[in-house]
């Protein structure tokens, strides 16, 4: 993380991060630290306690005078579904909601949540508070896995997907899922995206319905990205190991030097990242919320403060690279 934290630390402006479970002690600790060097302006749902840290703001739901305009907002977001404006009030109430309008509204630039709340009740916030990117289908998410093998991936950093979210993807999705993590990829890793298709084939080394479905992937991804340096089906091995690369995929733009890798369902990744992370030490970081409007992420419900405060970091840098997208229309 010290080169994420490194580029957080040189901007001028500092990205507000709001947590709506404000009154649980890992999110307070976490935010205090963030104030205290200085990284971004932590805002914490709640009331604030006795021996609150010093920069840390607090932002009762109850009493905020945003609610109306909150509520309303959400209104605005849901009522061709059939939500009704007192019924989005209640909701506006909730912290969970409460912070991702905040987001929405443009009061914050990213939140983070979810260590005392569960995915889908944090994603489902997010969605209705926030909504999708433009032209964006999937919502999904990315690890971010350093390993201590420098030589894999970038300086050993590994953005993999999608670990948490999407089940059975098809071949649209998992090309959604591509584009998405290839951004991510290029804002949390800072360098170019160098994605690998997984499967258990190696072109063509196996068929089954399984294997098509990656292949037809990859050509929707060479249709609508054709500036991506992707490449695909692969198997791991093939896709980061250069003498494996050699003999399974010769000529290949990714074999052997992968630094994104997306899956092919989300068994396989759950199953990879957590075996990366006992088996070979490394550090996961995530997951990382890919799709959504502006950046909202989850937390796992036994993250520690040290992890809270990275994904903080990361969801500033995810604000930063928002920002600029929209600077550029």
């Amino acid at each position: 993380m010290a080169g994420q934290i490194e580029r957080v630390r040189r901007r001028r402006e500092k990205k507000t991060i709001v947590f709506p479970e404000g009154s649980d002690a890992r999110v307070i600790e976490a935010a205090g630290r963030l104030a205290r060097e200085g990284l971004v302006r932590p805002i914490l749902i709640g009331r604030p306690s006795a021996g609150a840290p010093e920069g840390v703001a607090f932002v009762d739901p109850n009493t905020s005078p945003k609610l109306d305009r909150y509520a309303a907002l959400l209104h605005e977001r849901r009522r061709a579904k059939g939500l009704m404006y007192l019924e989005a009030m209640e909701l506006a109430r909730q912290p969970l909601y409460f912070a991702s309008l905040m987001v929405a509204a443009g009061d914050a630039d990213g939140g983070i949540g979810g260590c005392a709340n569960s995915t889908a009740d944090t994603v489902r916030a997010a969605l209705h508070a926030i909504g999708v990117k433009p032209k964006v289908k999937v919502v999904s998410s990315v690890f971010i896995l350093a390993c201590q093998n420098r030589q894999r991936g970038h300086n050993g950093l590994l953005a993999m997907a999608d670990c948490a979210i999407v089940i059975d993807p098809s071949s649209l999705e998992l090309a959604e899922i591509a584009i998405a993590t290839a951004d991510s990829a290029r804002t949390l890793l800072d360098t170019e995206p160098i994605v690998a298709m997984l499967s258990f084939s190696t072109k063509g080394s196996g068929r089954h319905a399984q294997v098509d479905r990656v292949v037809e992937a990859v050509k929707i991804l060479h249709a609508r990205a054709p500036e991506m340096i992707v490449d695909g089906e692969l198997q791991a091995d093939a896709a980061l190991d250069p003498v494996v690369a050699k003999l399974k995929a010769p000529g290949s733009p990714v074999a052997g030097r992968a630094n994104t890798l997306i899956f092919p369902d989300l068994g396989s990744a759950n199953i990879a990242y957590k075996m990366v992370e006992r088996l070979g030490d490394a550090a996961a970081i995530g997951p990382f919320l890919q799709g959504l409007a502006k950046p909202v992420n989850d937390l796992s419900r036994g993250a520690t403060a040290e992890e809270i405060y990275d994904v903080a970091i990361i969801t500033s840098l995810q604000a930063q690279a928002a920002a600029e997208q929209g600077a550029g229309g």
